[in-house]
Order: C-alpha cells, then structure tokens, then sequence
C-alpha cells in the first residue's frame, strides 16, 4: 500500500490548491478545536503522536501554537518521510514504547484492511495515555457529504459502526471524532460522552 501514497498522491491529495483535502487553514480550525477540548476536559498536551502525518500541517501547526509540545510524526509513504521529515512507520505493525497525551490519526484507517485497522487502532490505544482525534471516511460519507472531486474515493468504505466497535474496546467516545482512553484519569459527564 505504501507505493500508493507517492509524489503523485501527495500532489493530487494535498500540495495542489485546487485540488488538496485541506490545507493549513483548515488544520488551525481542526488543531484549536481538538486541542481546545482536551484542555476543556482537563488534560494536557504535552506529547503528541501524529499518525499519517502526511505534508506535516499538524507538525507546522503545534511548532507555532504548542512549541513545547514533543512531536513525534510517522508515516507508511516514503515520499512523505523524506521530504517532510517524518518517521517511517507503518502503524498496524509498529508499537513504540512512549505514551502520548494526543495522538491524532486523520485519514490513515480507510486505507487498511480490516484486521490492520483493528492493530493499528489497538497499537494507537497502547500509545495513549489521554486523547485520540480520528478522522476515518465511511461508507455514507463517501455516498453523502465527501467532495468525490478532492477525495481520495480508493478506500475501503465501511460503515461507522465497524470503527465504533473497535474504537469502543479502547477508548470513550467523545464525539467530533475525539475519544479518551478507556481506564485514563478522565471522567465525563454523561452528555460529554457521544
């Protein structure tokens, strides 16, 4: 799968103005959102894990909003980690030691079959000590609310209770895509929870 996300991909999907996801204007909406709730919800950021970091929006957004957050950015595509200076990883398969207050994951689940999705989620989960941000397209965003024309439509669309499922043998729904580590020092009111 990896030679899939190349110089091509990355310009279709991502460098290119016209045609990108999104870009860095987005990211600072999304960043100040998921950072803005783990604060509300009383934790910390002072360790993130970017998973799939792709062009490194997350990266230039923590150096100028979070700078003494420690950054850590992995990525399966080697065009990737060579020109943006990321960490070769592939997450269903690698499982590093330290724990992260945040890890964010955008994008990088509907790519995997369903048993790397389960050990990728399950790796994120033994990295997290506080919150996890996904962001995985499912079968009825690609039907109802994907832009067909920005979006990456060679995914595995499945629907959303298969991540609810896996997710929720981990981790506490919050919602807008934010969960907390199940057994974590966090508690929330019931209307917090999704």
């Amino acid at each position: 799968m990896a030679s899939a996300f190349d110089a091509a991909y990355f310009r279709r999907y991502y460098e290119s103005r016209r045609s990108r996801v999104y870009g860095r204007e987005q990211i600072d909406h999304l960043a100040r959102g998921v950072t803005g709730f783990v604060h509300w919800f009383g934790g910390e950021v002072e360790s993130v894990l970017d998973v799939g970091a792709g062009i490194g929006l997350w990266k230039d957004w923590f150096r100028e909003h979070l700078p003494d957050a420690r950054y850590r950015a992995i990525d399966v595509s080697e065009y990737a980690c060579a020109r943006y200076g990321h960490e070769r990883r592939d997450i269903a398969t690698w499982r590093g030691r330290e724990r992260f207050d945040l890890v964010v994951c955008q994008g990088v689940l509907p790519y995997l079959n369903d048993r790397a999705c389960e050990r990728a989620i399950a790796n994120m989960a033994a990295m997290c000590r506080g919150f996890l941000y996904v962001e995985a397209i499912t079968t009825r965003d690609l039907r109802e609310v994907c832009d067909r024309t920005k979006t990456d439509v060679s995914v595995r669309a499945r629907p959303a209770a298969f991540y609810r499922r896996i997710l929720g043998r981990h981790f506490e729904r919050l919602g807008c895509g934010l969960h907390h580590v199940k057994g974590g020092d966090k508690v929330f009111y019931d209307l917090e929870r999704a």
